[in-house]
């Protein structure tokens, strides 16, 4: 009606400024009519959307029997307990006119499920891959608590807050999920399949220690999540490619603890990257597997180098021959994971050789060029002992040796919070890369033991005389220097090749 009254009205106004008036006073006449005819003609009643009649959850079937797990099986397993679904209410306002009121109230539901799934005879190792419906499903964005069917676990505090006296399944792996959101699964419980793992034959609880490679992954060691730039606003996950933790280093160690439960030692890798089998002319630095990657919160960095000034790996095929060097804080901050673990962690800084096909580089072996990808086992003189003309039990021999072990000492190190700060001779040599590492250690609050060097035959065996071997020598004055920045509590050592 006001409609009709203002356009009316408007038209009458505009006429006295002639016909273009009478239209233009008519139309404002109208918009104004109409915003009236809104706020108090308008619907202000409660528009309502899908809502469940009935909030109760369906049983699961009673009787069935428990499996037992041999191994790793995807298994559905029974809901052993439930509570009524949670419904949420939301309410939002549509129409209307500015400050003139009217609209509709929208009424949305949302619903949530609180409940238990039993899955086999305990006790598991873990739980890994979970499918909803048949479709992977991601623990990590719930709410939910393993328990793997031990002889003494206790009850579930969600259960016991809502029953009381409850029991606690013990002896039968469950898992509770706490105010699971059911929007995804057309408001209700989805059908869930778990990969359970248990192990057998007791192999398992027999290995007392594990090493972690596969040492060059930049930062494939991180326990933290590390997010790569793709573009403005678009970062996809670096570090994290499994469902149910933060991390793949998380996911790994998880495994590790629940399989292999009496592992109380790890060896961590370590890996810089030597580009020449010569010794004197080979050089030990860390390396990327390119330029252009961004990531976040941090950027790779290793001894003061940054993804613009380290060493790119080779590539094989189009592809990086190599993972990159782990990116320092990347390193600290596994260590301080696997301290919290409990686990004692040995550090083991690792020699990789980056020697690609077609590199023309003399091969003290003899071949028309050094092989590709070699064991660092294979770095040696210029020229290898027992070739014609080699250096080997000579004055040049120790000296060859003395360019690849470097000059660089404990005090050429320093920290400041985490990061290890270099001011020694402009080197990329052994006792760097060691030293370093060390500083690493230091920094992530110390290690059980420390390696000086690995499988480093093609040195240890080289002589400067017939009974002067060089290169032993250096590595017991590198053990020194290390124990000086690490102290007296760490072991250190040289792990060598069975041929040594």
């Amino acid at each position: 009606m006001a409609t009709l009254v203002l356009q009316a009205a408007g038209a009458a106004v505009g006429s006295l400024f002639g016909p273009i008036g009478t239209v233009i006073g008519r139309a404002i006449g109208g918009l104004a009519g109409y915003a009236v005819d809104q706020a108090v003609l308008a619907d202000h009643g409660v528009r309502e959307g899908a809502r469940l009649a009935d909030l109760t959850v369906q049983g699961s079937t009673e009787g069935a029997a428990i499996p037992r797990v041999y191994g790793r099986v995807r298994i559905a397993g029974q809901i052993i307990w439930a509570t009524n679904f949670e419904e949420v209410v939301s309410e939002s306002r549509e129409g209307g006119k500015g400050g003139l009121g009217g609209g509709t109230t929208v009424r949305t539901y949302s619903y949530f499920a609180n409940f238990a799934i039993g899955l086999s005879e305990g006790p598991i190792a873990r739980i890994g891959r979970v499918w909803a419906d048949g479709k992977p499903f991601d623990l990590a964005g719930t709410t939910h608590r393993i328990y793997v069917g031990s002889a003494d676990q206790l009850t579930d505090s969600l259960i016991e807050a809502k029953q009381g006296d409850a029991p606690a399944y013990r002896d039968t792996a469950i898992i509770v999920f706490e105010r699971l959101a059911l929007e995804d699964f057309g408001n209700r419980i989805p059908q869930l399949s778990f990969e359970v793992t248990r192990p057998v034959a007791g192999v398992e609880q027999k290995i007392a220690a594990v090493n972690i490679i596969p040492a060059a992954t930049e930062f494939g060691y991180d326990p933290a999540p590390v997010m790569k730039v793709v573009g403005p606003g678009n970062q996809t996950a670096l570090n994290r490619h499994v469902d149910g933790a933060d991390s793949d280093w998380q996911a790994a160690l998880d495994d590790l603890q629940a399989i292999v439960p009496n592992a109380g030692r790890v060896g961590l890798a370590v890996a810089w990257f030597g580009d020449d089998l010569a010794a004197g002319s080979c050089t030990l630095k860390p390396a990327v597997v390119d330029r252009a990657t961004v990531t976040k919160p941090d950027a790779w960095q290793v001894a003061g180098l940054t993804r613009a000034t380290a060493r790119l790996v080779s590539t094989y095929d189009g592809k990086p021959a190599f993972g990159g060097s782990p990116s320092d804080g990347s390193v600290i901050r596994a260590i301080r994971d696997l301290a919290d673990r409990g686990l004692k962690v040995m550090f083991h800084p690792f020699i990789m050789m980056d020697i690609a096909a077609g590199n023309g580089l003399g091969d003290p072996y003899g071949g028309a060029e050094q092989a590709a990808y070699p064991w660092r086992g294979s770095l040696t003189l210029s020229l290898a002992p027992g070739r014609p003309g080699s250096p080997d039990q000579s004055a040049a021999a120790a000296d060859e040796i003395a360019a690849f072990v470097g000059t660089a000492a404990p005090g050429d190190f320093s920290l400041s919070g985490d990061t290890v700060h270099y001011s020694g001779p402009d080197e990329w040599s052994l006792r760097r890369m060691v030293l370093h590492c060390a500083w690493l250690c230091k920094a992530a609050g110390g290690v059980d033991a420390f390696l000086v060097g690995s499988e480093l035959r093609g040195l240890t065996t080289v002589r400067s005389s017939a009974s002067d071997y060089p290169f032993v020598s250096a590595l017991a004055a590198l053990a020194g220097d290390v124990r000086a920045v690490l102290g007296s509590g760490t072991s250190i050592s040289y792990a060598a090749d069975w041929s040594e």
